[in-house]
């Protein structure tokens, strides 16, 4: 079983006003503001790993579980 987030990960920026601007394949998908943004960016530091944070990232946009949620 592959892993979607492995082979085509997010990618995520901190501006300086705080936006975080959360992109997939070279486009912005989302863009996070206010203090769920600085939720987001205090979470993204403190991830454990790459795979912790594309979990982050994935759920930020919303593009999670997507199929399985009646399991």
């Amino acid at each position: 079983m592959t892993d979607a987030l492995t082979e085509d990960p997010f990618d995520y920026q901190v501006t300086k006003s705080g936006l975080v601007r959360i992109s997939r394949g070279g486009r912005v998908v989302v863009t996070v503001a206010g203090a769920h943004a600085d939720r987001l960016a205090a979470a993204l530091e403190r991830a454990a790993d790459e795979h912790a944070a594309q979990l982050l990232l994935a759920k930020a946009t919303g593009n999670y579980r997507r199929g399985n949620e009646r399991r």
